[in-house]
């Protein structure tokens, strides 16, 4: 217990935790949970107990816990060589490879991969060669990137700025100019709810077009989206939703910059939400399930017509004034390349697609009668249950009663990790790739406790 209670002064005296209450941890009036090891969907923490992580850490851990081949991968990479930068034409066996393997799976079009370390930066990549593609174009105006309300891009100036939600917002003196956000393609929160899933689909592509008018096509460079909704609510499109905004773009000549950080490497039961959905992206940000997080690595992959652009641009200007220390960093490209061919061999896309299935099947089922379950939704290894005061009548809770937090810290007792998402009382799951269909059931058994524990029917 010394040890422990040594950790947690720690912890509470020194460590800055992001998106935490910081008054309430440093006081030590909220939990902490030191996390000591995992195997599988299931972590450990140094008091002993085991939980079903539900979540994947961050949606990222997509191949499970433990896997001693990305450990080694890493090893033997860091002993044969730790380090070596990618700057003025650089490389390494590894990051070499891992490009190769990562486009070998892309979507068709796609040319290059410049590598970074975690989402954000990879959409900070994004956005700076969305303005350069367009300065090398002669259009040095058109420089406006539309987002989403509610979609999740990253926490730094630009990328927190391009995220939807409040949160990421307040206080920090964002969104930055050159940010605009546009209708959330979440059917069940329409504020009109005579509309049909076609009716909203039309209003979503009405508001980007009346959007595009109001500022002028000619300033706007690139329109960014998750092929899901993540943070915002894990929430699929409504059906056609990206036929009908892809002609807008392409009619105004605007970038789409696919965020494929959740999704891309077989969340949706596709190696690529792109596909999945039928999108044709210009730029692609990857990051998450590229290494199922057991090393920081990111990237962004170029179209060939961005591509073809870049090359005119270094030989207009020379060298491409953009870099980090650590592109292409050789640890995380070890284990890139370690989890890529894992995710092949143990059949993890299928899998998320057919466990995926089942999970989103079964919870649907299991919470269908309950008058505060007012959504399940989800895909693939995605899943989300929305919790409404009034499910006839679509009441929502008022944000202060924190219904979502209450329903994660019941399932937690339950023995199982799941996500209170922000801006709305809904409970997110996006467990490890590698989740049976038993270790589902254990998740929607635990739900199903954990509501009627929070929300009692009666």
């Amino acid at each position: 217990m010394l040890t422990n209670d040594q950790l947690d002064r720690w912890d509470r005296g020194t460590f800055f935790h992001p998106s935490t209450h910081l008054a309430q941890h440093a006081r030590g009036e909220s939990p902490s949970r030191i996390v000591t090891g995992g195997a599988g969907v299931y972590i450990e923490d140094r008091d002993g107990n085991r939980l079903l992580d539900g979540f994947a850490g961050l949606y990222c851990v997509n191949v499970g816990y433990g896997r001693q081949e990305i450990a080694e991968a890493i090893a033997e990479q860091a002993r044969k060589l730790a380090y070596y930068h990618a700057y003025v034409g650089h490389g390494t066996e590894v990051s070499i490879t891992l490009a190769k393997m990562i486009l070998d799976r892309a979507p068709e079009g796609m040319s290059k991969v410049y590598f970074g370390l975690g989402g954000s930066d990879a959409n900070e990549t994004n956005v700076k060669l969305a303005w350069y593609v367009n300065n090398i174009l002669g259009r040095p105006e058109k420089k406006k990137i539309i987002s989403r309300w509610r979609g999740y891009h990253g926490s730094g100036l630009v990328t927190g700025s391009l995220t939807g939600l409040e949160m990421f917002h307040k206080k920090f003196d964002l969104p930055l100019e050159r940010v605009l956000h546009t209708a959330a393609p979440y059917y069940y929160r329409r504020d009109d709810t005579s509309l049909s899933e076609a009716d909203f689909v039309a209003y979503c592509v009405q508001e980007l077009e009346a959007l595009i008018e109001r500022e002028g096509a000619e300033t706007i460079a690139a329109f960014i989206g998750e092929p899901v909704l993540g943070t915002g609510g894990v929430v699929p499109p409504p059906a056609g939703y990206w036929e009908a905004i892809q002609p807008v773009l392409k009619k105004h000549d605007i970038l789409l910059i696919a965020d494929e950080v959740v999704t891309g490497f077989g969340r949706l039961g596709s190696m690529f939400g792109s596909t999945h959905y039928g999108l044709r992206p210009d730029i692609i940000t990857i990051a998450k399930g590229l290494t199922s997080a057991y090393a920081p690595l990111s990237g962004s992959i170029v179209s060939e017509r961005v591509w073809q652009i870049l090359e005119q641009g270094t030989d207009e200007n020379g060298p491409i004034g953009h870099g980090w220390t650590y592109s292409a960093h050789p640890i995380g490209a070890a284990a890139g390349v370690a989890n890529l061919k894992l995710i092949d061999e143990l059949g993890l896309v299928d899998n998320a697609r057919e466990v995926g299935g089942y999970l989103n099947r079964t919870m649907a089922e299991a919470l269908a009668e309950h008058p505060h379950v007012g959504e399940v939704r989800g895909e693939g290894l995605l899943c989300a249950v929305e919790f409404v005061e009034d499910r006839e009548t679509r009441r929502f809770f008022d944000p202060a009663k924190k219904v979502g937090p209450a329903v994660a810290a019941a399932l937690l007792s339950e023995g199982v990790i799941a996500r209170a998402m922000p801006q709305g009382d809904i409970l997110g799951f996006a467990p490890p790739l590698c989740l049976t269909q038993e270790e589902a059931d254990v998740i929607v058994a635990a739900t199903v406790k954990a509501v009627e524990a929070a929300l009692p029917a009666r």
